[in-house]
């Protein structure tokens, strides 16, 4: 018997894909500091196994939302976004597999390699695209609010991590890390938005 479509994937929940996320990138992490995998294979199932289980989330989100009539699947602007955000990540995860097997495996070089490294750059530029639609496409005044203020929230943590990161690293008492991981934090900080929107307003937003 399959189950109802307000039941999420495979029937699990939003809140059963987040937790497989944070689970699996706390036991890569465990992996890389017990030294049981190598740092080029560690980078790989860091970036790619945990950001392909979103893909399960958002659509769950969307079929719960739906069901309860409330949240990211109401409304026209909010489905387009997760159909948005759902081909872009997925886009991003074969780029970076594709940039990781060429750039290891096979002799690139020049005009390949740029293209290669940019693919994965590109994707991301189409989430933060997809969110910025989101705001401009959203006709319910209360709902861009809650996006706004996630945004805001976002890049508040993205920047004050990023500025005190440098500074310790600045001082050697950090160790030097990729320019990307800035994204990474801000997309952490739209989960922090999210709280702060239901604890004030009492909605997580569409984010």
């Amino acid at each position: 018997m399959s189950a109802p479509v307000g039941n999420g994937v495979l029937g699990r929940g939003p809140f059963f894909w987040a937790g497989m996320a944070l689970m699996t990138m706390g036991v890569i992490v465990a992996l890389g500091m017990t030294g049981a995998v190598e740092q080029k294979p560690l980078l790989l199932l860091m970036l790619l196994v945990p950001l392909s289980l979103m893909v399960p989330l958002f659509v769950a989100a969307s079929r719960r939302a739906d069901a309860s009539g409330q949240g990211c699947g109401k409304g026209a602007a909010q489905a387009r976004y997760i159909r948005r955000v759902i081909l872009f990540a997925e886009l991003y995860l074969i780029a970076v597999a594709a940039m990781t097997y060429f750039t290891k495996t096979v002799e690139t070089q020049g005009v390949v390699r740029v293209v290669l490294a940019l693919l994965p750059g590109f994707a991301i530029v189409g989430v933060l695209w997809a969110i910025g639609r989101l705001i401009v496409e959203e006709s319910d005044e209360f709902m861009r609010m809650l996006v706004i203020r996630q945004t805001l929230v976002a890049t508040a943590v993205a920047l004050c991590g990023a500025s005190i990161w440098g500074f310790l690293e600045a001082a050697d008492i950090v160790p030097h890390l990729d320019a990307y991981w800035v994204v990474v934090a801000w997309f952490a900080g739209l989960g922090a938005g999210a709280v702060a929107n239901r604890i004030q307003f009492g909605a997580w937003g569409a984010v």
